[in-house]
């Protein structure tokens, strides 16, 4: 048995340490020597860049020439990232420190500086050349450049490691070219959103990082789009598509809400796009998008919906609701026509958002109170508890229809649906009650909401005892649904009804709802009195 050996006596450990090191020593004199040197008045320009360059030149040479010596790869590498960094940042400063060169001919030059970096990187078959590369390009930039400038060289870096990224399965490659340019992005967006006054020059810097922004998406979604095409088990450019979206939607902040619900809806669209692949097989095998990455453009792409819907109603919460069990009800078709669990998860969440929005505008406070319900509910209340009572509808629907469903999950979400149906048609009376009718009104809607509530359980136990012997698992959620309806009408009549209403809406309710009880008792009872019923139901 071999004895053990210290980690800094393995081979290379040291040599690695030392090269990073010096690597990383060596930029910051390069960088010293291009903007301290400027600020000390050592120098004049042009000898600093010069000299700068003629020093990245140098290591890049030493280190192709080590390369090719016995033991000398750690310390080529080292030298050539270095010396790849360094012309990187003579370029970088000489396009934004001291504005020489327009920025387009500087930014061209850069990513061809760069793809010779990401290229011999690819050639010599190493993922820390090209590593030290953009890392070292990445985090020294923001002493030569600043603002949008220096979002652009990294846009370029980014761009720079696409080729990579298709055809070499480096991670950390992928994550160094991404993270520089987000988090950047996202810092200036911050720091713009802050802005109190709107100058034309302010308008021009919020354009300039929303175009930065999209090109970032822009890279970083094609990217992974042709890399999962040749890797489909390349989970970082999946995550990738996620982390470029999130500066186009902080960008879309800084404008107005209109402009800013174009933006995220077209982003939405885009992703959404990518994400409906995985529905048709035929599709997604011809395109060969895995699901991992259809996954994360579909979640992607409805948090870029949801901030749709957010800015398309202005923040108004009469219509935000709207807008969600809208959503909602587009996804959760989706969901029961193809049976995707994804689809019908994002629709239920549209849906629950939806619910808690028009729950905080009619709370049951509001719904109880004659003169809080007359200020607060309107036509538009109604027509969103409409979609509501739709959205959760579909739920129920679609929950059942979903492979791998368990009759409990059914019967749960059965009963889930029908407490939320209460809370929707009670919304719809009442809101259609007050537009209409005023005082009159909010009592002639709770009246009218009690009787929907037990025509409704009437109707579920009706069903349910109709089905017992052909679909008895079916047959239960019905029952169960319309018993728990039941007992909410029987609560609110004696509970708020008995006290709130008075005069003929008072009586028709109590004899409309005696009336269903009536003939909802006798039926069932006639149905579990039947000789030929499946006693294993009951």
């Amino acid at each position: 048995m071999e004895p053990r050996v210290a980690w800094w006596q393995r081979e290379g450990v040291i040599a690695r340490v030392l090269a990073v090191a010096g690597a990383g020593v060596t930029l910051i004199g390069v960088l010293m020597l291009l903007v301290l040197a400027a600020q000390a008045g050592f120098f004049g320009p042009v000898a600093r860049v010069v000299a700068g360059g003629a020093i990245s030149v140098a290591l890049v040479a030493a280190g192709c020439r080590v390369m090719g010596r016995a033991g000398g790869r750690v310390g080529g590498l080292a030298l050539v990232s270095t010396g790849i960094a360094g012309v990187y940042l003579d370029v970088v400063a000489v396009t934004g420190f001291y504005r020489w060169v327009p920025g387009g001919v500087g930014l061209a030059v850069a990513l061809l500086v760069a793809l010779a970096g990401v290229g011999l990187a690819m050639r010599w078959q190493s993922q820390p050349l090209a590593v030290g590369v953009v890392v070292g390009a990445a985090v020294l930039s923001p002493a030569v450049a600043s603002g949008l400038m220096l979002l652009a060289f990294l846009v370029v870096l980014q761009a720079a490691g696409v080729p990579v990224q298709m055809r070499r399965d480096w991670p950390v490659l992928h994550v160094a070219r991404t993270l520089p340019v987000v988090l950047t992005a996202l810092g200036l967006i911050a720091i713009h959103g802050f802005e109190a006054g709107i100058s034309g020059e302010e308008v021009a810097q919020r354009q300039g990082l929303l175009v930065a922004a999209i090109a970032c998406a822009v890279v970083g979604i094609t990217g992974a789009l042709l890399t999962v095409r040749r890797r489909g088990d390349d989970i970082t450019a999946g995550v990738t598509v996620a982390l470029t979206a999130l500066p186009v939607l902080a960008a879309a902040l800084l404008f107005d809400r209109a402009i800013s619900a174009c933006i995220t809806g077209v982003l939405a669209a885009a992703l959404l796009t990518v994400g409906a692949t995985a529905l048709r097989p035929k599709v997604a095998a011809r395109l060969r998008i895995p699901g991992h990455t259809s996954l994360v453009a579909a979640l992607t792409g409805a948090v870029a919906l949801l901030q749709t819907c957010t800015m398309a109603t202005g923040g108004e919460s009469r219509l935000l609701p709207t807008a969600l069990f809208t959503v909602g009800l587009a996804f959760l078709g989706v969901a029961a026509a193809t049976r995707t669990r994804v689809c019908a998860g994002l629709g239920v969440a549209f849906a629950l958002l939806g619910g808690l929005v028009l729950f905080a505008i009619a709370n049951p406070e509001i719904l109880a109170a004659q003169s809080l319900a007359i200020r607060h509910l309107t036509g538009s209340t109604a027509a969103a508890a409409l979609l509501g009572l739709a959205t959760a509808a579909l739920v129920g629907w679609t929950v059942r229809r979903l492979r791998g469903g368990t009759d409990a999950l059914s019967t749960g979400t059965w009963i889930i649906v029908s407490v939320a149906g209460l809370y929707f048609v009670l919304v719809v009376a009442v809101s259609t009650g007050v537009t209409l009718g005023g005082t009159e009104g909010f009592l002639v809607g709770h009246g009218v909401a009690t009787i929907i509530w037990m025509v409704a359980a009437t109707a579920a136990l009706f069903v349910g005892l109709r089905m017992l012997r052909t679909a008895p698992a079916v047959a239960k959620v019905y029952l169960v649904s319309g018993l728990v309806v039941v007992a909410a009408a029987l609560a609110k009549l004696f509970l708020f009804d008995l006290a709130t209403l008075s005069g003929l809406v008072r009586v028709a309710a109590f004899l409309a709802v005696g009336t269903l009880l009536l003939l909802t008792g006798t039926r069932y009872a006639q149905a579990f009195a039947s000789p030929d019923r499946d006693d294993s139901t009951s």
